[in-house]
């Protein structure tokens, strides 16, 4: 593998984790949406991010062409962007316009602590990337260096 692969393979490793806080920062911010358009409360979402596949003909097209355009058929992606299902958290609030009949609402089935533990950790791993970026770049300056 060559350094543009490795840079390549960073670069998915660093949009798949923007991708992640994104969807972690909507889900806080819809924390207390108790109605949504499709109904009910919001829902929370969840990335789904999978290696990207690569098959073993693109990989052997590409060194007979010695071309891997502008991306290296590797690394990760956000291959879809799920709900979870688990329950909606209800409250006792009989004045909410949201309320049912017995003054009860349906919250979203958001956690702030856990959405907090998840940004961290997706934080940790944006660094790790930009980390494993900043060393291949450095390789490819030292390597350009004369003696």
């Amino acid at each position: 593998m060559g350094l543009n692969q490795a840079f390549d393979i960073s670069i998915s490793g660093i949009e798949a984790a923007r991708m992640k806080q994104e969807i972690i920062a909507s889900n806080l911010a819809n924390i207390d949406t108790t109605r949504t358009l499709e109904g009910g409360p919001y829902r929370r979402r969840m990335a789904v991010v999978n290696e990207k596949q690569i098959d073993f003909n693109q990989i052997l097209a590409a060194e007979q062409r010695k071309l891997y355009g502008s991306k290296f058929p590797g690394g990760v992606e956000v291959s879809d962007i799920v709900e979870d299902t688990s329950p909606f958290q209800k409250v006792y609030k009989p004045g909410h316009p949201d309320a049912d009949a017995s003054g009860y609402v349906m919250l979203p089935n958001i956690s702030m602590s856990e959405e907090m533990v998840d940004l961290v950790y997706v934080s940790r791993l944006y660094e790790a990337n930009i980390t494993a970026y900043n060393a291949t770049k450095k390789m490819a300056q030292d390597t350009l260096q004369l003696p």
